[in-house]
């Protein structure tokens, strides 16, 4: 009986190990990722390493991500979300040009409140990443492009179009610019990033919305009558 009870013990310790292995590869593969190369490097970051860090074999991690920069795709993808979530319900369309430039300025701070958590890698990255043009077009053109269409449409702006390839230009020359200076920004308010990320949207302004500046002196001369 005691022996029984014996591979019975053996038997639960290795279920539970198996069980904490199970847990530790539901953890994150995207965040793992993003760990190591803030630590080691784009370059150096093999799937081996990050399948290891997961707790995962690589099989595994091929059921679900078939390359880093299928892993990078995730992340942006995440980032887009995390950001809409934190506008949350979209509200009545904007009255005037003010209204499309405090929008724009929650989305895309709301983006880099999404990013903070890892600056670091962030950081490597831009640095790494033009040695990688597939993962450069990932994360810059294509992942930027579509966070574009969607900061867009918190402002309740078409990305449709000549026009919206205009805006879509203009507000993606915005947020690199700004994401160049939070970049370097290490206060806890943000107070550089969102300063440069105002002056810049408002510089701007009319060619995003249309309303030049004629057209908003007559919104505000409008709206104080």
């Amino acid at each position: 009986m005691a022996k029984t009870t014996g591979k019975a013990t053996r038997k639960s310790a290795a279920a539970a190990k198996a069980g904490a292995k199970g847990e530790r590869a539901a953890a994150d593969p995207v965040a793992v990722m993003l760990d190591l190369v803030a630590e080691q490097g784009w370059r150096a970051v093999t799937l081996g390493r990050i399948a290891q860090a997961s707790g995962l074999p690589l099989s595994a991690l091929y059921g679900q991500y078939v390359s880093k920069t299928d892993l990078l795709t995730a992340y942006v993808r995440r980032i887009d979300l995390a950001m809409l979530a934190a506008l949350g319900e979209p509200g009545p369309a904007p009255a005037d040009a003010a209204a499309v430039k405090d929008r724009l300025f929650e989305a895309v701070m709301a983006r880099f409140d999404a990013l903070n958590p890892h600056k670091a890698a962030i950081r490597v990255m831009m640095r790494e990443l033009p040695g990688d043009p597939l993962a450069l077009a990932c994360f810059l053109h294509r992942g930027l492009r579509q966070g574009l269409d969607w900061m867009l449409a918190a402002a309740d702006l078409d990305a449709g179009g000549l026009s919206g390839a205009l805006r879509r230009k203009l507000l993606g020359g915005i947020y690199l610019d700004t994401l160049r200076v939070w970049l370097k920004d290490d206060g806890t308010d943000m107070a550089t990033t969102m300063a440069h990320l105002d002056k810049r949207l408002e510089q701007a302004l009319g060619l995003l919305t249309g309303r030049g500046p004629i057209s908003r002196l007559r919104e505000k001369s409008t709206a104080a009558a």
